[in-house]
């Protein structure tokens, strides 16, 4: 019998057509990557605790310079006025109840069908792109009420394979070797705990 502290990985709705709400995967992240207790906690998310932040559902990627997206975070902001902005706010405050500060947008096709362990990595890769804004002295800036600024940031590692094939590792890309090199700091029983989908608990 599967332990009922197990929190089930959110699904997608199945044969989505549009995009959806999913305020469950906000919940689930919530509950195992934000928690202290969580299975997958990670603290490097702990400016996100509290954030307005919201999750959606598209029906699947999409192909932009050549490469397939499966996951996208953004800052949420309309570049139009008069009823083009009204519209897409009327749009926003139907999904959420309000417009959230930032929305990480998943493809439902791609996370039907993707194994926990991708699953979690996904989700997380989009996670990281909301970042703790800084100060002008590089400290960890916060507004007024003293909740941590957020911003959207880019990935820690960017460059071609062959310029690395050529030139060598560049400081980042050592590190991201040296990571890649080392055991997983997640273990797969935790994604399991975590998800409960591929992997099965006792």
């Amino acid at each position: 019998m599967r332990d009922r502290s197990v929190l089930v990985r959110p699904a997608p709705p199945r044969n989505l057509a549009i995009f959806a709400p999913a305020p469950e995967l906000l919940a689930w992240a919530e509950q195992t990557i934000f928690a202290p207790a969580g299975p997958l906690h990670n603290p490097d998310h702990i400016h996100l605790v509290d954030a307005d932040l919201a999750f959606l559902w598209a029906p699947g990627a999409f192909e932009k310079a050549g490469r397939t997206v499966l996951g996208q975070a953004e800052q949420v902001m309309f570049r139009a006025g008069g009823w083009q902005k009204a519209r897409q706010e009327q749009q926003m405050v139907e999904w959420f109840g309000s417009v959230p500060e930032f929305l990480i947008t998943l493809a439902a096709d791609y996370c039907a069908i993707c194994s926990d362990a991708e699953f979690c990595a996904l989700v997380e890769h989009e996670l990281y792109h909301v970042g703790h804004a800084r100060d002008p002295f590089g400290a960890p800036a916060f507004d007024r009420e003293g909740r941590p600024k957020l911003r959207i940031v880019g990935h820690d590692v960017e460059e071609f394979v062959g310029v690395v094939a050529r030139y060598g590792p560049s400081e980042d890309v050592q590190r991201l070797v040296a990571a890649a090199g080392a055991q997983p700091a997640v273990a797969r029983l935790n994604i399991a705990r975590a998800c409960g989908c591929c992997l099965k608990v006792a």
